[in-house]
């Protein structure tokens, strides 16, 4: 099965082209690869609140993808406002994947604990917030790759809860 899935990089670096986006870089590869998933829609935001919530909308409501994978904006920053602007969009949360996230990669980085990324429900579409780091965007995603199928098919309806 596909995965229609949109990648959002919030930095306002990368939105005025002063940065290369390599965390989306290794989003793409490891959802190709990995999840064998078909990227729908990608784009890069300033870190405001309004243009990533916006975004987030597009991204789930207009092209209806089942994964939204944003990097950028979970730090201790004063202008990392991706969870913030996530909580605004979603409608339930998902703490686990989140938690496995900073969990998983502890071992790794003791930094990973200062991560604020969330993982919530909008309609039919998991949204999950990693690092802006491509090391830490690859190391989080890695720890939560293998649930990434039944949690979609579960929030699809392509698949019942307790399929195994």
């Amino acid at each position: 099965m596909r995965w229609k899935v949109a990648i959002l990089t919030a930095s306002d670096k990368g939105s005025k082209g002063e940065r290369e986006d390599t965390s989306a870089q290794v989003i793409r590869e490891l959802v190709e690869e990995e999840l064998g998933g078909e990227i729908v829609d990608y784009r890069i935001v300033p870190d405001e609140q309004d243009e990533i919530m916006a975004a987030m909308i597009e991204m789930t409501d207009y092209f209806q993808a089942d994964l939204v994978l944003t990097t950028g904006g979970t730090g201790l920053g004063p202008r990392d406002i991706t969870p913030e602007a996530t909580l605004k969009v979603v409608e339930r949360l998902v703490p686990g994947l989140s938690e496995a996230m900073r969990s998983g990669t502890m071992s790794k980085t003791r930094r990973a604990m200062l991560s604020r990324g969330i993982s919530g429900i909008r309609g039919r579409t998991l949204i999950i917030n990693l690092p802006g780091n491509p090391k830490g965007v690859h190391e989080c995603l890695v720890e939560v790759m293998d649930q990434l199928p039944h949690a979609l098919g579960i929030i699809s309806g392509r698949e019942g809860e307790h399929t195994s």
